[in-house]
């Protein structure tokens, strides 16, 4: 057996001792039954693809070079990350939905770009396209040595549109199902006791799903949910629908008291 043989057995094993922990939501879209997964990512099984946004990679070098203390490592923790998501299913290829740098800061972290190399040296056979986000846009394209490939948006991949922001009035919509990032999405839990928990979640709606930020150093934005949409958070190691009418409620109850 060859080397890259070998590498594939072993990542279709550690695909299937990953997957055994993981419980995601499935749901159709474009005509594939697409996970949306605990770790943050998107899968689409029948194109083994893994789809993911807002990185951020480099934030916290920038934030410091800025003079603001924030944590180290975070880029290095985002990689592993990503690392494990990769592993627990088999992918080939790796959609970046824009924002994968964080700002131009990062081309003079050493230490952030050394965790990139070596990150993708582990993954040097996966295929990974960036879709540029706003950030990007500012931060500049990644490093040639990362080997990645750059595109604008719509990067079409079939029959899914693949955006970094979702615009309802695009006309691209209508041409596939769309996949964007760039909202960081949460939702806020209420229990009886008057208990509250945020929870990252994915929003599907009609035509579009809306993937949460997958950075470890992002952030999230609290995401006011229509009548036509599904938010799938994430609890641990499960993805679950949220009931429409409590997160409305709650959406309501904001909206009335900043009424007032």
């Amino acid at each position: 057996m060859n080397t890259d043989n070998i590498e594939n057995a072993n990542n279709a094993n550690n695909a299937n001792n990953a997957s055994e922990h993981l419980a995601p939501a499935v749901h159709e879209m474009a005509g594939h039954p697409v996970e949306l997964l605990p770790t943050r990512a998107l899968y689409v099984p029948a194109l083994q693809t893994m789809l993911v946004a807002d990185l951020h990679l480099g934030k916290a070098a920038a934030y410091r070079r800025l003079g603001q203390p924030v944590p180290q490592g975070t880029t290095s923790e985002t990689l592993r990350r990503l690392s494990e998501a990769l592993a627990s299913r088999p992918v080939n290829r790796l959609v970046v939905l824009g924002d994968f740098l964080h700002s131009a800061h990062v081309h003079l972290a050493p230490q952030s770009l050394a965790a990139m190399a070596a990150w993708r040296h582990k993954h040097s056979t996966l295929a990974i396209t960036l879709v540029r986000g706003n950030h990007d846009d500012k931060a500049g394209d990644p490093p040639d040595d990362l080997a990645i490939e750059v595109v604008d948006e719509p990067y079409t991949i079939d029959g899914f549109q693949c955006r970094h922001a979702y615009m309802a009035d695009s006309a691209s919509n209508e041409k596939g199902f769309t996949l964007a990032g760039h909202v960081h999405p949460v939702v806020t839990l209420k229990g009886r006791a008057r208990e509250r928990v945020r929870l990252v979640c994915f929003v599907v709606g009609p035509g579009y799903c809306l993937v949460p930020a997958f950075g470890a150093f992002t952030g999230g934005h609290e995401y006011a949910q229509s009548r036509h949409e599904t938010l799938y958070a994430i609890a641990q190691d499960r993805v679950f629908a949220v009931p429409f009418q409590r997160a409305f409620q709650r959406a309501s109850q904001r909206a009335s008291q900043r009424a007032s």
